[in-house]
């Protein structure tokens, strides 16, 4: 190490009381970090690209600083979603530093991870105070039955008003209309839940209906349209 002149004609003073860093929570213990092995929890985090086209969400379950486990969601760009399978790869067994200064491959995702870093270093993790934490593949339970992520998708105009496409319950199929043509309800397909019913055997048209359902007041429209086409 060098010193400059300055600093080699001082003279030296002794350094008062250290009290060490500030206890951060972590699944239900009270930590001072002071290394990466440290660490602990599981959180999600949102990250965003430049031209802003694609997002990403990232889910870490974090464990004395090793990323165990790894949920990789993305939305509104086609190339994003191969990022995010080498992502997936890449993240697992790595430690919180590494995953950071690692090529994510997308912009996103590694703007997804700087933003879970510094949740999970300053403390701010969804299970800072869950004793033990949560076991790995916690993050599945967010996707629920099918193992789909929760995705909505509505495309509106002032001509033509809003039309549904997808609500956290699956794929819309037809949208519910009163006599005004207000939408009052609407019918979906659980995807998940369609393809394994046809996994196991059963014939896809009935496997199609027996995934469908509806929400808000669908029996008691007077039109019914189908959102893709008319």
């Amino acid at each position: 190490m060098i010193y400059s002149a300055e600093v080699q004609h001082m003279c030296p003073l002794a350094k008062g009381a250290y009290h060490g860093p500030a206890p951060i929570p972590e699944e239900g213990k009270w930590v001072q970090a002071k290394q990466i092995s440290d660490i602990s929890g599981l959180t999600h985090g949102v990250g965003w690209c430049a031209p802003q086209q694609g997002a990403c969400k990232l889910t870490l379950n974090v464990k004395d600083g090793i990323i165990e486990e790894a949920l990789v969601e993305t939305l509104g760009c086609s190339g994003m979603t191969h990022s995010a399978a080498m992502a997936s790869e890449i993240l697992i067994g790595k430690t919180l530093l590494e995953a950071l200064n690692t090529d994510l491959v997308c912009d996103a995702i590694n703007t997804a991870m700087r933003e879970l870093f510094l949740q999970i270093v300053y403390g701010r993790t969804q299970t800072a105070f869950s004793e033990g934490g949560l076991p790995i593949g916690a993050s599945l339970e967010d996707l629920g039955k099918g193992l789909r992520s929760q995705v909505g998708t509505m495309f509106a105009t002032k001509a033509k008003g809003p039309r549904y496409l997808e609500m956290a319950e699956g794929y819309c199929t037809r949208i519910a209309l009163n006599k005004d043509d207000e939408i009052i309800g609407y019918e979906f397909v659980n995807l998940g839940k369609m393809m394994d019913a046809i996994k196991k055997g059963m014939d896809a048209n009935e496997a199609l209906e027996k995934a469908k359902g509806h929400y808000g007041q669908f029996d008691a429209a007077v039109k019914y349209i189908d959102p893709r086409h008319e």
